[in-house]
């Protein structure tokens, strides 16, 4: 990111129950995430850098990966979100994490990274291009950048039979989009990283489906930190009808379809440092 860069508009925002979602998001993508670094070449004794750590779950996911004799340092800017991975870390007695404030383009280290990795974050910076570049910085010679990002276009091919879903879909791309966020730079990341200076990525794509009651909630819940940035772009929810019912209905138009909604595509691009 550039110093004179806008910052874009986390449009989630950092309440308690938004960071209660992200926590029960991590938990539906844990399996995925980690399978991802494996792959990419994340591994036991590595000094890995997690960028953009929110409340911590994928700090911890990699401190798991880089066992006690690895280091995780994650990178937040916001405070709230610090003190509940720092609570979280320590409840779970992982002692090779800590968390730094600070922005993306301001990350100082004396010691050079193995990894640098991150999870719906470039999504959210004015120039993905320019933050890879600085990580590239901090992570020595053969050393891996690896990152997950969305991409929502296949969750509306997958769902024109079911209107709600891709109303609601449609509307939180939308708002992300408004708040000059990036919801597809998954598929970008092969021009992004190339750009950045790295050489041509190793991609992967997952797509979440199902049709429980807790995979359902996921669209309402994230529709419900966005609320607020709805309202504030003057953005209408009225195509979704009554949103007190919305998770019910959004259940009951899955169930009526007898087949599963899709969630966006998870894409993961890796690639060494030259």
């Amino acid at each position: 990111m550039t110093a004179n860069s806008p910052p874009s508009r986390y449009a989630l925002g950092s309440t308690d129950s938004e960071h209660e979602r992200l926590i029960q998001q991590a938990a539906r993508l844990a399996r995925c995430t980690e399978r991802f670094f494996r792959e990419a070449g994340i591994g036991k004794d590595q000094r890995v850098l997690d960028l953009g750590s929110g409340v911590g779950d994928v700090a911890m996911l990699v401190a798991k990966i880089v066992g006690p004799s690895g280091e995780v340092v994650g990178v937040e800017r916001d405070p709230r979100s610090i003190a509940r991975a720092k609570a979280r870390v320590a409840e779970a007695g992982l002692r090779n994490v800590s968390f730094t404030q600070s922005d993306v383009s301001q990350i100082a280290s004396t010691r050079p990274f193995d990894a640098a990795v991150g999870r719906f974050i470039l999504m959210f910076v004015p120039d993905p291009v320019a933050v890879l570049r600085s990580l590239s910085e901090l992570v020595r010679p053969g050393g891996i950048l690896a990152f997950q990002e969305s991409s929502w276009a296949p969750i509306f091919a997958i769902s024109t039979h079911l209107p709600l879903w891709s109303a609601a879909a449609s509307l939180m791309c939308e708002t992300f989009q408004r708040s000059r966020a990036n919801p597809e730079i998954g598929l970008a990341l092969y021009r992004i990283f190339q750009e950045a200076g790295l050489p041509a990525p190793a991609m992967q794509m997952e797509i979440p489906l199902g049709d429980d009651p807790d995979f359902i909630r996921w669209m309402y819940d994230v529709i419900c930190s966005l609320r607020p940035q709805i309202q504030q772009l003057n953005l209408s929810l009225g195509e979704l009808g009554d949103f007190d019912t919305l998770p019910e209905r959004l259940q009951a138009e899955v169930a009526a379809s007898n087949g599963v909604a899709s969630w966006m595509a998870v894409v993961g691009a890796w690639s060494p440092k030259a």
